[in-house]
C-alpha cells in the first residue's frame, strides 16, 4: 500500500473520539503508535489513506476533534506536516 498519512493527538481522549468518528464514515484507517519523530502529548496516532486527506479533515473540522497535527512520511527527511508539504 501506498503510504499512509498519520493525525497525532495530544490526547488520548481525542484519538479515540477521532477513531470512532472516521469509522463511522466508513474511512479506512489504523490506531497507530505515535512515531518519535513527532512529538505529541498521546502515545496514539491514526493513520489513513491519502485519497481520504479532505474527508479526513472535514470531520476532523466540524466535530472539533483536538489535533496536534496531520503528516505524511517524505521517504527522505521523515514525517512532515501537511502544512510543509509545497
Amino acid at each position: 500500500m501506498e503510504t499512509w498519512m498519520l493525525i497525532a493527538f495530544d490526547s488520548t481522549q481525542q484519538a479515540l473520539r477521532a477513531e470512532m468518528l472516521l469509522e463511522y464514515a466508513d474511512i479506512e484507517i489504523d490506531l497507530f503508535p505515535t512515531p518519535k519523530e513527532i512529538t505529541a502529548g498521546c502515545a496514539l496516532s491514526i493513520q489513513f489513506p491519502p485519497n481520504e486527506l479532505e474527508s479526513v479533515q472535514t470531520i476532523i473540522e466540524q466535530e472539533q476533534v483536538e489535533i496536534r497535527g496531520i503528516y505524511f512520511k517524505d521517504s527522505t527527511e521523515g514525517y512532515k506536516s501537511i502544512e510543509n508539504r509545497r
